[in-house]
């Protein structure tokens, strides 16, 4: 189960998260903060598109733009595949309407349009996490995951585009939440030929600190201790439940905010443990992908968390976490 090869880093480059937008994207900005975090190493760039049913819903619609199924992503595409920059492409499923057809049309619009540049592909946002504007409270969720894997890989395949990895995302444990134990019973009904022999990874969320406080370090309950909990109860306790016991494990998001009660160097200090630990643990339990959350703020003025999980503030003006993050990344990719 271990890997013997560095960690592959990456970022979330884009502005918006959630419902919260600010200053527009600024693709020169962009592109050169993305070369120094990512120096010569391989570097993935993470990018959602939505599906919102079809025809999509409004009110949704006009947040999150589905039309860019068939657009441009953050950068112009050559951009993905340029300087050992990688894609990964996740496809949100958030309709207000159970739509497991149209969202098996929309899976191949997007490798229709992304396929020659997306490295993976993942299919829904966090199915087991059931809160508003996340794919885990979306009618027919379940069946979108399952039927989706498999579709996907028919797609890409029949599109010539083999080498593209799917994977599926879940939020980090649920104790806090209730439990996800229904998520987990329900795919393990699922035949591994039917699912889990076309994933090639699972990806975690894990924000230990964003939402709400933590013990101090060297203590129970400390960010180290929540990041190992979250990464094995993933690895030893679900996914050999569901024939996936050796899938690789990308940290697929991962921050820490600033804000009225959290300085920049709080925020420094929480990414740097953080990725310290998930470094640590990679042999162990195959821990091969690490990509934050994000490279710049929602909006700087607002102050809950989601609007500044950004190494930047929106405007670009680097924090101290960009630093450190840069440094880690030229220490163990």
């Amino acid at each position: 189960m271990t890997s013997s090869s560095g960690m592959t880093f990456g970022i979330y480059a884009a502005g918006q998260v959630s419902t919260v937008t600010g200053p527009p994207d600024n693709r020169v900005v962009i592109d050169s903060l993305v070369r120094l975090l990512q120096g010569d190493a391989p570097f993935l760039v993470r990018e959602y598109l939505h599906f919102l049913g079809d025809p999509p819903d409004p009110e949704r619609a006009e947040v999150l733009h589905p039309e860019r199924v068939r657009t441009e992503l953050t950068m112009p595409d050559r951009w993905y595949r340029e300087q050992g920059r990688q894609l990964d492409l996740v496809l949100c499923y958030l309709p207000v309407t159970a739509d497991v057809e149209g969202w098996l049309a929309f899976i191949d619009r997007a490798v229709e349009r992304y396929g020659a540049i997306a490295r993976y592909l993942q299919i829904t946002l966090e199915p087991n996490f059931d809160i508003p504007w996340i794919d885990g409270s979306s009618p027919g969720i379940m069946e979108a995951l399952i039927r989706g894997v498999p579709h996907a890989r028919k797609s890409l395949d029949a599109a010539g585009h083999g080498d593209v990895r799917i994977g599926f995302s879940v939020a980090e444990p649920q104790e806090w939440n209730g439990g996800d134990d229904a998520f987990w019973k329900r795919l393990a009904e699922v035949p591994r030929a039917e699912f889990a022999d076309f994933i090639d990874y699972v990806g975690l969320a894990l924000y230990p600190d964003a939402f709400s406080p933590v013990a101090p370090h060297g203590e129970p309950g400390d960010i180290d201790s929540l990041i190992e909990h979250g990464i094995r109860h993933l690895r030893e306790k679900s996914l050999p439940a569901v024939h996936l016991g050796d899938a690789p494990i990308h940290i697929a998001e991962i921050g820490s905010p600033t804000g009225p009660e959290r300085t920049p160097d709080h925020q420094a200090d929480s990414i740097g443990h953080m990725i310290r630990r998930i470094v640590a643990l990679r042999e162990e339990l195959n821990v091969t992908h690490c990509e934050l959350f994000g490279l710049r703020d929602a909006d700087s003025s607002h102050p809950e968390p989601i609007a500044q999980l950004g190494i930047t503030a929106s405007d670009y003006h680097p924090k101290p976490a960009f630093e450190v993050y840069r440094e880690l990344i030229a220490e163990h990719a």
